[in-house]
C-alpha cells in the first residue's frame, strides 16, 4: 500500500479539521434555540476563527507528513514540493471563467486524492481554496467553508477503490466529481442559510427560525436548497463529469507516474548472505 494511504498523523490532524468544520457547517441544526440575532452575530463572527483553525490544521498536517518522511523514505521535500505546485496550478484554474459553477479546479482535487491518497487530497482541497482566493480576491465569511467544502472532495476521493482499468477509474472519478458537484453546493449553502432572511415577517417555510425542531429544520433546508440551488448545482456537476471524461485520462497517468517515483526506499549496499560452512565429511 502507498505510504500516502496509511492512517498516521498527517490523517488524524485531517480528522480533527474535519470535526471541526462540520460542526461549523451544523450548527443551525443542532442548536436551535438561538435566537435569530444571536444566530447572526455568530455566522459573521466565527468565519475568521474557523479560517485560521483549518488553515493551521493544514500546515500542521504537512509539517507532520515532512517529520515521517524524514524517519521514513527521505522524500519530505519532494512530498511538500509537489503539493505546492498541484496547489499554484490548481489556484490559477479559479482565474478560468466558468459556467454557472462548472470549475476545472474540482478535477485536480479528486484526482490527487484518488492518487495520493485522503490527507493529502485534503491539503490539496483546502490550500487550493485558500490560494485562489488570494488571487481572486475571494476572501469573506464563506472561505473557510470553501476550504472545507473542497477539501472533503480530495478526502473522500482517497477512500475511493482503484479499479485496475484506466477507463474504468475515469468513469469512477467522473461520477464522483458529478455527485460532489451537487454536494459540494449542498454543504456551501449552510454556511449562509441561517440568515438568509433576517427580519422576514412572514414564514414561508423555507428559512430557519429560532426555535424549530431537527426535523422541521432539515426539511426547511432541504426546500430551500430545492427551490434556490439545485438547478445550479446539476450544472457544476454535469461540467465536473464532462470535465473529467475530456481532460483527466492523461492527468491521472501523470499524478500515477509521479506517485510511483515518489514512493521509492533510499538505496543500501546489498550485502550476500555468508556462505554455509561445509559439514565435515564422512571418511
Amino acid at each position: 500500500m502507498s505510504r500516502f494511504c496509511r492512517f498516521g498523523g498527517g490523517n488524524l490532524v485531517v480528522l480533527i479539521a474535519s470535526l471541526v468544520g462540520l460542526s461549523g457547517f451544523l450548527y443551525p441544526f443542532l442548536l436551535p434555540a438561538l435566537t435569530q440575532g444571536e444566530e447572526t452575530r455568530a455566522r459573521a463572527g466565527d468565519a475568521p476563527y474557523l479560517l485560521a483553525i483549518v488553515t493551521v490544521l493544514c500546515l500542521i498536517a504537512i509539517v507532520v507528513e515532512f517529520d515521517r518522511d524524514n524517519r521514513g523514505t527521505g522524500s519530505a521535500s519532494k512530498t511538500v514540493a509537489l503539493l505546492g505546485s498541484l496547489v499554484a496550478i490548481d489556484a490559477s484554474l479559479r482565474l478560468v471563467p466558468t459556467f454557472l459553477g462548472a470549475s476545472p479546479i474540482f478535477i485536480l482535487i479528486a484526482l490527487t486524492g484518488f492518487v495520493f491518497g485522503p490527507a493529502f487530497g485534503f491539503q490539496m482541497g483546502a490550500l487550493t481554496l485558500l490560494v485562489s482566493a488570494f488571487l481572486t480576491g475571494g476572501i469573506g465569511p464563506w472561505l473557510p467553508y470553501q476550504m472545507l467544502g473542497a477539501g472533503w472532495v480530495g478526502l473522500t476521493a482517497g477512500w475511493l477503490p482503484h479499479p485496475a482499468v484506466h477507463r474504468h477509474r475515469l468513469l469512477l472519478i467522473a461520477a464522483f466529481g458529478a455527485i460532489w458537484g451537487v454536494l459540494f453546493g449542498f454543504l456551501l449553502n449552510l454556511w449562509f442559510w441561517p440568515v438568509t432572511a433576517p427580519g422576514v415577517g412572514a414564514d414561508v417555510g423555507l428559512y430557519w427560525q429560532p426555535g424549530l425542531g431537527f426535523i422541521e429544520t432539515v426539511r426547511r433546508y432541504a426546500s430551500f436548497y430545492l427551490i434556490t440551488s439545485l438547478v445550479y448545482d446539476l450544472f457544476r456537476a454535469a461540467g465536473n463529469l464532462v470535465l473529467t471524461l475530456l481532460l483527466a485520462g492523461p492527468i491521472l497517468s501523470l499524478l500515477e507516474r509521479f506517485r510511483a517515483r515518489f514512493t521509492w526506499e533510499p538505496w543500501t549496499e546489498f550485502e550476500p548472505p555468508p556462505e554455509p560452512v561445509d559439514s565435515p565429511t564422512r571418511a
